[in-house]
């Protein structure tokens, strides 16, 4: 009686009438809550459409699922091929059907992946990304910057190398997401930025040890290009030492560890001390040595004779000087000039002018020759010079008590002032 009442009830109850609009709308919003999924499996089917989008059919053994990559997500995958999608789940109210929104694609297995490098190699090598020429590690960098994760033991062991090297030494640690579906553009806005740094001088990748699969990501082909267009020397950090991503062929040096990393960048107090030290040592001989070496020159040259030889030679060219300035002096010219025209046969009136030019300045000769000092001297008069040798013209230019030189006709004397009167 009771299973009858309750089948009643059910039956009066009857179903729910739905619009298909709203029902495909309760479809959409039920999915939403499954969030973010990485699902793995085969590629069927694959096919790409006119706007580079991608789409397959991903199967296991019991199941498949459509899956749909956008052209700024999409990764090329084989037919066949094992992969690792991860998106979220999508209702499309058109074709009626759930599809996987891809925002990452990797392969599954070391063959697949190695594969996978493979093509992004061989894409680098065409363009000519592996044979650029590489950039020196500077040996002092101005400030190192890091790319890594929110990993506290990579970060950890970086700093722990850097205060064993050289405590205080300038690090910028840009962390990001260094694995996953958004890792690529995550990585690349950190090089980008850190390359923009004016205070930074060389760049660390550095990442903790993975599988090939969470690794991949450093074989990205935009990671690699973004760590060659890089104006600073980049450094590659990531995994293990066995681990080969493929940006450790295109960065300016690669190291097995984070900790190998900031060995080989950071610069060692102990031994840039020992180096200055070192110079200091070199250069103090260098200069004992060159002293020694100019002394040992300066003992050997004769001073006075030197001084013997310059004074001859200036006497010398005082001896030419005078000899062209008596060339050049009016009244010899004159004396020349005249005896050319003796020569010449001149003219009475000629001769007449010329004698009278010669009397006027032998008078003026003798008038300028009686004003020099020497004849004022002779006259009886004398010049008083100061203590310095300059000419005393004036009772102000000197103080009782300062001593002066008297220049006579013949000879000097010495006299101190004991009275003046201006």
């Amino acid at each position: 009686m009771a299973q009858m009442q309750t089948a009643l009830s059910l039956g009066d109850a009857g179903p729910r009438y739905v619009a298909l609009t709203k029902l495909s709308g309760e479809i959409a919003r039920s999915l939403a809550p499954v969030g973010l999924i990485a699902v793995e499996g085969e590629v069927h089917n694959r096919r790409l459409s006119k706007s580079g989008r991608l789409f397959f059919t991903m199967k296991d053994r019991a199941a498949q699922i459509r899956v749909m990559a956008p052209p700024s997500r999409r990764v090329d995958c084989d037919e066949g091929q094992r992969v690792l999608v991860t998106g979220n789940l999508e209702w499309s109210h058109e074709r009626g059907e759930v599809s996987l929104n891809a925002q990452a694609i990797d392969p599954v297995g070391e063959g697949a992946i190695a594969e996978l490098i493979a093509k992004s190699r061989a894409e680098l090598a065409a363009d000519g990304t592996l044979d650029r020429p590489r950039r020196a590690i500077p040996r002092l960098p101005h400030c190192i910057g890091v790319v890594c994760g929110a990993d506290a033991a990579v970060r950890h062991d970086i700093q722990s190398a850097i205060d064993a090297r050289f405590a205080g030494y300038p690090v910028r640690f840009f962390e990001t997401t260094v694995s996953g579906p958004t890792a690529e553009a995550g990585i690349i806005a950190a090089i980008t930025s850190l390359d923009r740094d004016d205070a930074v001088d060389v760049i660390i990748l550095a990442r903790g040890g993975g599988d090939a699969t969470q690794l991949l990501v450093w074989s990205d082909l935009g990671v690699c290009r973004a760590a060659a267009a890089c104006t600073k020397p980049v450094v590659s950090a990531i995994g293990h030492e066995g681990d080969h991503p493929l940006v450790d062929e295109v960065a300016d040096l690669r190291c097995g560890t984070p900790s190998f990393a900031a060995h080989a960048v950071v610069p060692d107090l102990a031994e840039l001390r020992k180096c200055l030290d070192d110079r200091l040592v070199q250069l103090d001989t260098i200069v004992h040595r060159r002293l020694e070496r100019a002394a040992d020159r300066l003992s050997r040259i004769d001073r006075y004779g030197a001084l013997r030889a310059g004074v001859g030679q200036a006497g010398a060219r005082l001896q030419s000087v005078l000899a062209r300035l008596t060339m050049v002096h009016p009244a010899n010219r004159l004396a020349l000039a005249f005896e050319r025209l003796k020569r010449g046969d001149p003219s009475t009136a000629m001769y007449a002018r010329l004698n009278t030019a010669r009397g006027l300045l032998e008078v003026q000769h003798s008038r300028i020759t009686g004003l020099g000092n020497r004849q004022v001297l002779d006259r009886g008069y004398a010049i008083a010079r100061s203590a310095e040798g300059s000419v005393l013209r004036s009772a102000d230019s000197v103080s009782i008590g300062d001593d002066l030189t008297v220049e006579l006709a013949k000879g000097t004397v010495t006299v101190r002032v004991i009275d003046k009167k201006e």
